[in-house]
């Protein structure tokens, strides 16, 4: 298996990061078989979604209305709403797999990898890269 692990900043505000490019360079020159992701933080995940038409924004929209950042979280340190960073995982899952097939994501035309943050206490995420040959 090859891994590695690249930092992301995702700044102060609620983000949907699209991280396929960094991804496709990750598997570029490996056969077939299948990459993992997978965010080691307990207030961020992964979404396979389109962006670029207003999905990315449906879905921060969309969990803000599920998951609001007011005083409701038992979870209470940080910013207001703290809290629901801390529930988004169970939405948003802190994973990924992905078919590689000859060196390319096997994903569908309009399919984006993306890593979602709702924390804006923490601006600085990691991803790990695993590639499992096939």
């Amino acid at each position: 298996m090859e891994s590695t692990t690249r930092s992301y900043r995702t700044g102060g505000e609620d983000v949907v990061l699209d991280i396929t490019r960094d991804a496709a360079e990750f598997v570029a020159g490996y056969g077939d078989g299948l990459l993992h992701l997978f965010v080691p933080h307990a207030t961020a995940g992964l979404a396979i979604i389109e962006t670029g038409a207003g999905s990315d924004q449906d879905l921060l929209e969309a969990l803000a209305e599920l998951l609001p950042a007011d005083d409701r979280w038992r979870h209470r340190h940080g910013s207001r709403g703290h809290g629901r960073s801390h529930v988004m995982p169970a939405l948003v899952p802190p994973y990924a797999s992905i078919p590689v097939l000859g060196g390319r994501l096997a994903l569908g035309t309009w399919q984006s990898i993306c890593l979602v943050d709702l924390n804006v206490d923490n601006a600085e995420r990691d991803v790990r890269f695993s590639f499992l040959a096939g």
